[in-house]
């Protein structure tokens, strides 16, 4: 079983840097979320595959008796997919006021937006440009 995961993980995290290397928004949001998805496996995969019982002390026991499930790999795993969730909601509104604001979600049509940095030699060279000179 661990064998099988671990190709699943390898297969998420491939599938996921893809997506992450794309331009769109919405696939680079969709890579994080596989990307995150693939790092709860890995945790769940590093914690042991333990077939054991909950790890819940039953009635007036002080400790935990015989094989159990360790908590600890799920306490972070619940923990990360909650943070996860709240990271796609938020993602996914910014995309959304992006998409309604620029009219595109593509990463690099979006730079357009950004201020651009003008120095004097750069002002000289469109001036000359607009009056149809040409600059050394």
């Amino acid at each position: 079983m661990e064998v099988v995961l671990a190709f699943t993980i390898g297969g998420l995290v491939t599938g996921a840097v893809y997506m992450l290397l794309s331009r769109n928004l919405l696939r680079l949001l969709f890579g994080v979320i596989i990307l995150s998805n693939a790092v709860n496996l890995s945790i769940f995969l590093a914690g042991g595959l333990d077939y054991g019982v909950p790890p819940l002390i039953q009635g007036a026991d002080k400790v935990l008796e015989g094989t159990y499930a360790n908590p600890l790999p799920q306490a972070l795993i619940l923990t990360a997919i909650v943070i996860g969730f709240s990271l796609l909601a938020f993602a996914l509104v910014l995309v959304y006021r992006g998409w309604q604001d620029m009219g595109t979600i593509d990463g690099d049509a979006l730079r357009v937006a950004e201020p651009v940095e003008t120095t004097p030699a750069l002002e000289a060279a469109a001036r000359a440009r607009k009056h149809g000179r040409e600059t050394a």
